[in-house]
């Protein structure tokens, strides 16, 4: 009974802080152009191509920096490397809150790249305190905390942005502080010592060094590739209000709404429906589902031709959720214990390296398509390409896991998957 109290304060912290740090990002997001449009006196070309420099900024400081902080973690432990995230977090949006200059929100934006390990982490956390029956489910409190942050984040951003355009960026550095302290006297450590790795290797800490762990199994190097595939296909987002705007002249509330439908559902199917469908279908096949419900959900937009129609695929999109924490639960049993950390750097480096194609990537496609003055004018065109890319994810996944358990073993080799409370008793 004690471990399982622990096991599941180990669990609640974890949602509390993925929460905060998604709350906090959610808050500034709504007023951070329009602090960068005030530094330029209006300027609305120079603060955007200024935005998306942060963009890719802060992206490229995840590329170089998650799979440090995932080798770090395996080194010495999880908690100093969230507690240090809360910390650096914090630091950051003070820095915004005061910054006078576009340089200083400059230094904010790499100060947060680099120290938002909360996810990468939280990922390798929930690794050390469950059970591989119920790893995928543990994996899916990071989608459900994504979700509510996606959601309550923006809105709290907008009213305080209303009052003062800074307040929120202290707002957030508050949130993140309050996070520290939560974690410094609550977070109990889930790697214990003797667990842990031995040596610091800087041939391992690189983006391209951690990707020797990825190819170190065919299934793990398959995996990685659906991840990949995946977080590629997840940018098409960047086109959203573009595209509803341009084929549904939706207003800012109507997309506002839609984005919170998306919230909404991706927390419901997160905390309720990946339980009882891995449960019921195994890890494997819950990973081939959720690819093709996203397929589907992608194909809807595509062709939805009124707004109405468009909603409608967006629980089917949704259901897509699912395929994520599948994956990763099965990602988790070809490493060690003391590889948990940098397996979850490297797929952070993955995310990361997708989220400076991927914009890029799916505006272009769509400026393309409508201003084709041919014959071919196709708004739903990145739409179809990400339906695309998860189609190919979903017959590779096929072909990948084909010799993966449908059911998750119940007693894994320790060597693969050791199975940790959040005390660090095996």
């Amino acid at each position: 009974m004690h471990v399982l109290r622990n096991r599941r304060a180990a669990l609640t912290f974890i949602f509390i802080t993925v929460t905060i740090d998604m709350l906090s990002f959610g808050i500034i997001a709504p007023v951070l152009p329009k602090l960068i449009v005030g530094f330029y006196g209006g300027r609305m070309v120079d603060a955007a191509w200024i935005t998306g420099l942060f963009g890719i900024v802060w992206a490229l400081m995840q590329f170089v920096c998650s799979p440090i902080l995932g080798i770090l973690s395996d080194r010495f432990g999880r908690r100093p490397v969230i507690l240090l995230s809360n910390l650096g977090m914090a630091l950051d949006y003070l820095v915004m809150a005061l910054a006078p200059t576009v340089g200083w929100l400059f230094v904010g934006r790499i100060l947060s790249g680099m120290t938002s390990a909360s996810m990468t982490t939280a990922g390798a956390y929930i690794s050390d305190v469950t059970t591989q029956e119920k790893r995928a489910a543990g994996f899916g409190i990071i989608s459900a905390a994504f979700g509510i942050g996606f959601i309550v984040g923006p809105a709290i951003g907008g009213l305080l942005g209303g009052m003062n355009p800074r307040l929120p960026f202290w707002v957030a550095g508050g949130f993140c502080l309050i996070n520290w302290l939560y974690g410094f006297f609550v977070l109990p450590e889930s790697l214990p010592k003797e667990k842990r790795r031995t040596t610091f290797d800087w041939r391992r800490a690189n983006p391209l060094g951690s990707l020797r762990l990825l190819r170190s199994h065919r299934e793990l190097s398959g995996l990685a590739t659906i991840n990949f595939i995946g977080y590629l296909a997840h940018e098409v987002f960047t086109v959203w209000v573009l595209y509803t705007m341009y084929r549904y002249a939706w207003s800012p509330g109507a997309n506002g709404a839609s984005l919170a439908v998306v919230g909404v559902t991706s927390v419901i199917v997160s905390l309720w429906c990946i339980k009882p469908i891995v449960a019921r279908f195994g890890e494997r096949r819950t990973l081939l589902i959720g690819l093709f419900f996203g397929a589907a959900g992608m194909a809807m937009f595509g062709v939805a031709p009124n707004g109405w129609i468009f909603l409608l695929g967006i629980p089917v999109m949704m259901l897509w959720s699912i395929y994520s924490p599948a994956a990763q639960s099965l990602m988790t049993r070809h490493v060690r214990h003391d590889e948990q950390g940098e397996l979850q750097g490297a797929l952070g480096s993955l995310r990361s390296f997708a989220m400076i194609l991927g914009p890029g990537i799916f505006a272009g496609i769509f400026a393309t398509f409508i201003g084709n003055t041919g014959l071919l004018r196709l708004a739903g065109a990145p739409w179809y390409l990400a339906c695309g890319l998860l189609l190919f994810a979903l017959a590779l996944a096929w072909r990948t896991t084909q010799h993966e358990p449908d059911r998750v073993v119940l007693a894994p080799s320790p060597e693969l998957s050791p199975e940790l409370d959040a005390a660090g008793v095996p």
